[in-house]
């Protein structure tokens, strides 16, 4: 399989390398002293838990070309990112599939008006870390927590991804196959954003906010708010094990929660690039909050915790954003 990853951050190193090294002839596009530190050293990951490293020879190009032809590109840019570069796929007619592995609760019209329905495909990433110079340091998450998420846009089975997934799996990922990728991004956005909202109010560090109950707490809130508006507009909490949220008691959520978040796991995956992305999780609570005036739910949780992604808050912390 011939591939494209359109993005050199953390999951687009990843998963390029991965995949080439389980055979795929695979591109990656950079820009900048990103592309020189590919073009120079190949892709470095370092496992971040076993400090195991590889280096993986990689062809990295600095665009996407109109006579290139792919089987299969796949978008791993933030968000808030890929407005830009929808004209260029969409310009791009020669290869068939195109994958996007990026947040999203705002729904898939502008993705579909660029690249049409027979080209889209939808994703979601299971691995995170942060890029520290030329070095990605990662972890590829565990089935139970966030396997890589993959779909068609009408939750159809098909032959296409079929062979994604198991190319994905060849590479060493946990995947699963989702018929509802619209429902599984608007949960994961509801639950993800008051994660990162209340890290942002314990100043970026998750071991702080381990011992900040009335962040957990508010967190908490906040995340059966988010998926209370999700109920009301008629969308199911995807995957089902979510809806444990809607009746286990708030106290065993928050004492849960408070485990969860002092693990080295939570720093690297999570709060590594919740302080480096606060200008992508300020786009996707905007969005969310949109969804919430359409359902007429109130979200004071969410909205108290909102305050604190702004990167500079008097008598508060700055965080660095990269």
């Amino acid at each position: 399989m011939k591939v494209l990853v359109y993005g050199a951050g953390v999951i687009g190193s990843v998963y390029a390398a991965r995949l080439q090294n389980a055979g795929c002839e695979v591109s990656l596009l950079a820009r900048g002293q990103r592309l020189q530190d590919l073009r120079e050293n190949g892709i470095i990951l370092e496992q971040a838990l076993t400090g195991d490293r590889t280096i993986t020879r990689i062809n990295a190009v600095e665009q996407l070309s109109a006579d290139d032809v792919y089987d299969l590109i796949i978008v791993t840019m933030r968000k808030n990112q890929v407005a830009a570069i929808l004209p260029i796929l969409a310009a791009h007619h020669q290869s068939p599939n195109v994958l996007f592995m990026i947040n999203n609760p705002s729904g898939y019209d502008d993705w579909l008006q660029a690249v049409g329905r027979e080209r889209l495909l939808l994703g979601f990433p299971g691995a995170g870390g942060t890029l520290e110079g030329p070095i990605v340091r990662y972890i590829i998450s565990a089935r139970q927590l966030q396997p890589t998420t993959l779909g068609e846009p009408d939750g159809q089975m098909t032959a296409r991804l079929k062979a994604i997934v198991s190319q994905f799996k060849q590479a060493g990922f946990p995947v699963a196959i989702s018929n509802n990728m619209d429902a599984w991004q608007k949960t994961h956005v509801a639950l993800i954003s008051p994660i990162a909202d209340a890290l942002y109010m314990a100043g970026g560090d998750n071991y702080r906010l381990a011992q900040m109950p009335e962040a957990l707490h508010l967190m908490v809130q906040a995340i059966r708010e988010g998926f209370q508006v999700l109920r009301s507009l008629g969308m199911p909490i995807t995957p089902a094990k979510f809806q444990l949220w809607a009746w286990l008691p708030e106290a065993v959520l928050v004492a849960v929660l408070r485990r969860w978040v002092s693990t080295r796991y939570f720093e690297i995956v999570i709060a590594r690039h919740a302080n480096a992305a606060r200008d992508e999780m300020q786009q996707l609570a905007k969005e969310f909050q949109t969804l919430a005036h359409q359902a007429s739910i109130d979200t004071p949780a969410i909205d108290q915790l909102e305050t604190y992604i702004d990167l500079l808050r008097p008598g508060g912390f700055e965080i660095a954003s990269s």
